[in-house]
């Protein structure tokens, strides 16, 4: 009965903390099938409808290196809140712009809104859980968070079917207020006071800068950070790449970049399900290498002008090695840093959306009939996230190993 108990009162809280996460892909993801209709709409550029996704990357980057050393401060609950009340009001906003600058402006608020709930749920795993089970659960957390990148694009074709893009925006309105009921009554605090840190912000930023020196927890941070950002590069470069490319219908393609989502979910599945047969290293390897295997084959496809299943089917493992690495590099990054798990769950957050801000409008740079750069960038971002885990974080760890039998002997 316990046993039940502590099991249904687990899920209860992945479910409450993958919502509060989902508003990250939910963003980003849900509009993607109304690109070429914003465009038209507005009389926009395709590069000044991309640099609206920019402007919401960058506001979820941004916001999680405030949100989360703020959380370190005054605790979890009121700023998710707080945060997820603002949410609301940029979402219908979002939906009356008058024009694409405001849209934009719109776009940036609302992703520095949805930042809290992510890098906060990410602090509450690290306050409640250590080691493996710190593992085991996040890969719990991404499986419910994954499910929202296949759920997003289809709810989002769904709803221009039978409205305008803006209807997109007013459920965004409305799953805000839903979550904002759902902090309300069902989030407990977990950083009591006496873990809190001071309200200082020379010493929020020292924080922040022992983490940056820290070259183990960096080399971790980049590796899963660049990698996320070839992935904005896939999310902005698909509508584009299926719809105008491809000739594939808004409904295809929701059923193409939804079907990418179950590869997040096997991909991250794998990790929390066999942590105790393989080491959370062992898989942050075989993730990169997979990413950059994957990802030089679709390049290939692209230079060659293969058909759409022969695309389709590398960027699904390219896709995969993200679930792989995203748990794995937050598992071995978060573990000695329990101590400031919101500024260290901040920096992990910050950036995947710098970099996904700067990869996303490059997709466009040669047109909406270039699949080109969509492929550069993907190989460029698993490459450089190699060298990030073999310069810093495993360099790092071979000269701690090397200092701990010196001293032994």
């Amino acid at each position: 009965m316990n046993h039940q108990e502590t099991k249904g009162n687990r899920w209860r809280l992945v479910l409450l903390l993958g919502a509060f996460s989902a508003l990250g892909p939910l963003t980003i993801d849900m509009y993607l099938p109304a690109f070429p209709e914003i465009t038209t709409d507005f009389g926009a550029e395709a590069s000044l409808v991309q640099l609206s996704l920019t402007a919401c990357l960058i506001g979820l980057g941004l916001g999680q290196i405030i949100m989360g050393p703020l959380s370190d401060v005054h605790g979890r609950r009121r700023p998710v809140i707080l945060s997820l009340a603002v949410y609301l009001l940029s979402s219908f906003i979002c939906a009356i712009s008058p024009n694409i600058y405001c849209f934009i402006a719109a776009r940036f608020i609302q992703g520095f809104a949805a930042s809290a709930g992510i890098v906060i749920a990410r602090a509450v795993v690290r306050d409640l859980y250590s080691g493996p089970e710190l593992t085991r659960f996040f890969s719990l957390l991404m499986l419910v968070n994954n499910l929202f990148p296949l759920i997003a694009p289809v709810a989002g074709s769904g709803v221009i079917s039978f409205t305008t893009w803006v209807g997109v925006f007013v459920v965004l309105g409305l799953v805000g207020i839903v979550l904002v009921v759902l902090a309300t009554a069902g989030l407990k605090e977990t950083l009591p006071p006496e873990n809190r840190m001071p309200s200082n912000f020379s010493q929020l930023f020292k924080g922040i800068q022992t983490l940056i020196r820290d070259r183990q927890f960096l080399g971790y941070a980049l590796a899963q950070g660049i990698m996320i950002g070839g992935v904005f590069a896939y999310v902005s470069g698909t509508p584009f790449i299926y719809q105008k490319i491809y000739g594939a219908s808004p409904q295809l393609f929701a059923i193409l970049f939804g079907s990418n989502g179950i590869s997040l979910i096997i991909g991250s599945q794998l990790v929390g399900r066999f942590n105790h047969v393989f080491s959370e290293r062992r898989f942050l390897l075989f993730g990169l290498l997979l990413a950059a295997a994957s990802s030089l084959t679709a390049l290939a496809v692209i230079l060659l002008h293969g058909p759409l299943p022969a695309l389709v089917a590398p960027l699904f493992c390219f896709v995969a090695s993200i679930g792989m690495t995203s748990t794995a590099a937050f598992s071995l990054a978060m573990e000695s840093q329990s101590h400031m798990a919101g500024s260290a769950s901040a920096l992990l957050g910050l950036l995947p959306f710098l970099l996904g801000a700067v990869t996303s409008p490059l997709v466009g740079i040669a047109g909406e009939y270039s699949a080109v750069p969509m492929g550069a960038i993907i190989v460029s971002t698993s490459l450089l996230a190699l060298l990030a885990y073999f310069g810093l974080a495993q360099q790092t760890r071979n000269v701690k190993l090397a200092v701990r039998e010196e001293m032994g002997t």
